[in-house]
């Protein structure tokens, strides 16, 4: 019987200790998820920008290759063995200056003895010119001596333009490139000798859609340069085509600028900006601030958070308190310190105060998007002039989370210019 109490009392405490484990395994997985449940996530720091309505320079944009207003690839005109190169790669030469001779020893021989029959034929001409005065020459004969004097005459002015056609001569005054022969080579018409280009003025091709054509004529200010952001060069438009091809729906333009340095090269790709007048009162935001999605554009808008309800207010400041305290009763004498001690005590309390800030929550405000330039977007929808939107850091937020803002960084600036400054 005692040993039955025993085994039931063992039972009993293995029975009672099973189930506080079990109690308490429960009460800590209640407590865990009571915990995670109510527990806030932390702020994520992000950067700001105020929106304000400010001015807006619209443009057309578009890509276009540059070439110089005068360009060609110089050939020769006849066949022929060089014999001398009067140029070398990037010289700059006037108009007419002569940049090839061919061997030209033949058409020289021929020259000279064609100006000698030229002459006689002329000598021959003013014999009977004599004898017509005299009345002893015929009119048939004078008719004769005259035809073979002209004759003559075209004769050395052909071979001369033959001789010339020996020589190659710049059209206009440019920049030279590379030479395409050598000393000694045969040409035939019409082999490259050299490009010549100048420089000094070029002209900028582009095209636009159609859709953008009413916003261009002859004159507006074209600016150009290797990439949107630098825009170092500026001209004006020229041409405007008027056809609009059907295949593409495209118009091509024409632009012209200088260029004095020489910095543009033909057949440079650029990008290409025509302004249009200014707009006022536009809002617009950094591009960084805009997220795309399957459901639209949106940017997260910066809101205080709004109090819970039913919590209690929030409990009186220690510097509230101690004035409180040492404010003397009705009546009762003001001690001579008691002003230095309170203003001792405000000073002490004011850091205190200072790292105390505002929470902050954000929202998530859907937008809709209008034009583009500089890194900017225009906001034709959805946001107003003061909200505060996030620029930077928005990759892991979501509506309702809890910020803290931190605009030591700007991200529309480059990280070498933030550290000079």
């Amino acid at each position: 019987m005692k040993r039955f109490f025993i085994i039931a009392g063992f039972l009993l405490l293995l029975a009672l200790v099973c189930v506080g484990i079990v109690g308490f395994n429960f009460m800590r997985d209640a407590g865990i998820k009571q915990y995670f449940a109510t527990m806030k996530p932390p702020a994520a720091t992000v950067s700001t920008v105020t929106v304000k309505p400010s001015e807006w320079t619209p443009g057309v944009e578009a890509i276009g290759t540059v070439n110089a207003v005068r360009g060609v690839d110089l050939t020769v005109e006849t066949s022929g063995i060089v014999k001398d190169i009067l140029f070398h790669a990037n010289q700059k030469v006037a108009a007419d200056a002569v940049l090839l001779q061919l061997d030209d020893a033949v058409e020289k021989a021929d020259l000279v003895a064609q100006k000698a029959q030229a002459a006689s034929d002329q000598a021959a001409l003013t014999r009977a010119i004599e004898l017509q005065r005299r009345g002893v020459g015929t009119d048939a004969t004078l008719d004769a001596a005259r035809a073979a004097a002209d004759a003559s005459a075209a004769q050395v002015n052909k071979m001369q333009a033959v001789l010339d056609q020996k020589q190659l001569s710049a059209p206009f005054g440019g920049t030279v490139g590379i030479p395409k022969i050598d000393v000694g080579q045969y040409l035939a018409p019409g082999n490259s000798v050299v490009t010549i280009q100048d420089l000094d003025t070029m002209r900028v091709d582009f095209t636009i859609p159609e859709q953008q054509l009413p916003l261009l004529k002859i004159g507006q200010t074209v600016k150009l340069g290797t990439s949107l952001a630098d825009m170092s060069f500026a001209g004006s438009i020229r041409g405007i085509d008027p056809k609009i091809d059907p295949a593409s729906r495209l118009v091509s333009i024409r632009g012209e600028v200088a260029n004095p340095e020489g910095k543009l090269t033909p057949g440079q790709f650029v990008q290409i900006r025509v302004e249009l007048p200014q707009e006022n009162n536009v809002i617009s935001v950094p591009q960084t601030a805009v997220t795309t999605s399957l459901y639209g554009d949106y940017v997260f808008v910066v809101e205080p958070a709004k109090p819970a309800e039913g919590v209690a207010p929030a409990p009186a400041k220690p510097d509230e308190q101690k004035a409180d305290a040492a404010k003397p009763a009705d009546g009762a004498a003001k001690p001579a310190d008691a002003k230095p001690a309170d203003k001792a005590a405000g000073d002490a309390a004011k850091p205190a105060e200072a790292a105390q800030q505002p929470a902050l929550t954000i929202s998530q405000v859907f937008v809709k998007l209008g034009r583009r330039n500089n890194g900017m977007v225009e906001i034709a929808e959805g946001l107003k002039d003061g909200d505060q939107v996030v620029t930077a850091g928005q990759n892991r937020l979501f509506n309702g989370m809890s910020v803290a803002v931190d605009n030591t960084i700007d991200p529309s600036k480059s990280a070498n210019k933030q550290v000079q400054q």
